[in-house]
């Protein structure tokens, strides 16, 4: 039995003190000795200058405890460190007054305001929705962006990733996309769980200030784990937020969209956890596990049977070296449901958002466009532009090489088609469009093809929506 205080035990209120500390391995404090003591269960690590550091439980080896030290290792003393064991998991309090509210990675109150008062305690390890009780995603997500409301439609209850690289925008258009997405034809808005992880000083007051001069951050809730922040910290903090976006999705029957960058950073610090504990690593020094501790951050997503709110996930991850084979974005891609790529190429031509549409996709696109969803031309619109667009690539090839002069008519229609896309359709700056203005944009452009060339589109599309241009018969 755990003792009274002032009997000698060492059991406190509920809670173990062991005193003295094995040996210090990176982010793990090691302790020989203790004694029932649960895998993931909460301590307190106390140096010898009175300084309380919160770590969990990561391994468990015989009588060799190693604790994982969310606010780093330094200044410890072997003999004169304390660890306190709390006797739970790591919780965060969840309530709808955090909405508005800014938070540290580990759901610190960071913006000067107390801590919220209502709510209840979570855990922060939550499992997976069970795919019985799972609703199949539709309902259509406008985020006012044509690149993806048009041809890469983003679904209710839908887990997306952006990929990026070095130096491309993703944190303005995850700003965007926070700013911007809507629920077209309801009167309830999105509710943004926004989770930054190692990003500079410059990047959050940047997201906190678009927010505000916004007014999104009222229905904003923010965590931020920041470069100077212990790296360690930011293997919980997508977990801390996913926690909060279930209670508004599930108990307050809100609809939630989590926007989480950088997943890169995140997996970098998973990596050096798994060094620091003797893990066998794989493909770039990752753990073996790095497929399923990111599935069990992205299985988190979707609809439940029973509930009227949703949560909708867009992880961003930045691709080392713009390499989309590297084991962050190649494991990602299995397990989301498409994926929304930013091309280099397009950002130096000075378009933004600079979004490669040919190998972007959105597998839940299709149940969720098209009549009683966005418009009946929908779906055609969407797979004549990308078939146009795929030929134009082909066109550009070839005339690389032989000339632009030595091209086709139609080739050259479809060349003019092609700056068209990209310079009015794809570029768009921080204009917010509706799904009409997207796809009246769409057919803008398709008309500067010859309508023979309009293969994908319906008879009645064409004579209801295309306008022959003036100078057609040129």
């Amino acid at each position: 039995m755990r003792g009274a205080p002032g009997d000698g035990s060492p059991y406190r209120d509920g809670q173990r003190i062991h005193l003295g500390i094995a040996r210090v391995s990176g982010p793990l404090v090691f302790v020989k000795g203790a004694e029932d003591v649960s895998y993931g269960e909460i301590a307190e690590v106390i140096t010898s200058f009175g300084e309380v550091r919160r770590g969990r439980v990561l391994i468990i080896d015989g009588d060799t405890i190693a604790i994982q030290v969310f606010e780093g290792t330094s200044d410890f003393s072997s003999a004169n460190t304390k660890v306190r064991f709390s006797g739970h998991s790591l919780t965060v309090k969840v309530s709808e007054e955090m909405l508005g509210r800014v938070f540290d990675g580990t759901g610190r109150p960071i913006d000067g305001a107390p801590a919220p008062i209502g709510g209840e305690e979570r855990d922060i390890n939550g499992a997976a929705i069970n795919p019985v009780s799972r609703v199949y995603p539709k309902n259509f997500i406008q985020t006012g962006i044509s690149a993806i409301d048009g041809m890469n439609t983003l679904i209710r209850g839908q887990k997306v990733p952006i990929f990026s690289s070095s130096g491309l925008p993703h944190n303005r258009l995850a700003a965007q996309i926070v700013r911007q997405a809507t629920i077209p034809g309801e009167e309830s808005k999105f509710v943004i769980v926004f989770v930054a992880m190692g990003v500079k000083h410059d990047d959050a007051a940047y997201f906190e200030e678009t927010f505000r001069e916004s007014g999104a951050l009222e229905n904003v809730v923010m965590f931020l784990n920041l470069a100077d922040d212990p790296s360690i910290e930011r293997t919980i903090t997508p977990r801390v937020a996913l926690t909060v976006a279930e209670y508004l999705a599930f108990d307050c029957d809100k609809h939630v969209l989590v926007v989480m960058t950088d997943m890169t950073n995140y997996c970098e610090a998973l990596r050096e956890v798994a060094t620091a504990r003797g893990d066998v690593p794989t493909r770039k020094g990752y753990p073996g596990y790095l497929y399923s501790d990111l599935a069990s951050l992205y299985e988190r997503t979707g609809r439940v049977i029973g509930s009227a709110g949703s949560i909708t996930q867009i992880p961003i991850v930045s691709m080392p070296n713009n390499d989309i084979t590297h084991p962050i974005p190649d494991l990602t891609g299995y397990i989301t449901e498409g994926q929304i790529v930013l091309d280099p190429k397009l950002h130096r031509q000075g378009i933004y958002p600079p979004i490669a549409v040919l190998p972007s996709l959105s597998r839940l696109m299709k149940d969720g466009i098209g009549e009683g969803f966005t418009r009946d031309d929908h779906p055609n619109v969407a797979n004549q532009l990308y078939g146009s667009y795929a030929r134009v690539q082909q066109i550009r090839n070839i005339a690389s090489i032989i000339g632009e002069e030595e091209l086709s008519a139609t080739d050259r229609k479809y060349l003019r088609f092609g700056d068209f896309f990209e310079q009015r359709f794809l570029n768009q700056g921080d204009d917010n469009r509706t799904i009409e203005e997207t796809l009246d944009l769409g057919w803008k452009a398709l008309e500067l093809l010859p309508v023979e060339e309009l293969s994908r589109l319906k008879k009645a599309q064409i004579e209801k929506y295309y306008q022959v241009p003036k100078n057609a018969a040129t």
